[in-house]
């Protein structure tokens, strides 16, 4: 059974690493289906899990999808930036923001246990697109 999960995770992935723009779990389910027919939805999303736990995947909140993580950094914060016209998610690192968010949020007595953090707009493609 570990052996099956494992190649999953290693499927899901290299999906992921395919696409500029986050995937559901839903859309993975449906291309691997094509050659996996009884596929479940929770093998999907055990792979997600697993790979998230890892930090080798980010769950996009806003669109409730994922992506895989661009960084070699263990201990990152991302930040997300998904157009609103293409889909693409562009994936970026401010060295500084963890502490900072861990210390504002802490003030409060908040105890942090992830970050996320996204922003919505329009890629530099589109921009030009629009703006040429």
């Amino acid at each position: 059974m570990r052996e099956k999960g494992k190649m999953m995770q290693t499927a899901v992935l290299a999906v992921l690493r395919n696409h500029r723009r986050a995937v559901s779990a839903y859309e993975l389910l449906r291309k691997f289906r094509r050659t996996r027919p009884a596929l479940a939805p929770t093998t999907i999303y055990r792979a997600l899990a697993a790979l998230a736990e890892r930090g080798q995947v980010h769950r996009v909140e806003s669109l409730n999808a994922f992506v895989a993580c661009r960084q070699e950094e263990e201990d990152h914060v991302s930040i997300l930036s998904i157009c609103d016209d293409c889909g693409a998610v562009e994936e970026s690192v401010a060295p500084d923001l963890l502490a900072e968010l861990s210390r504002v949020a802490g003030q409060s007595g908040f105890a942090v246990r992830r970050h996320v953090v996204e922003i919505h707009g329009r890629c530099a493609s589109c921009s030009r697109e629009v703006h040429p």
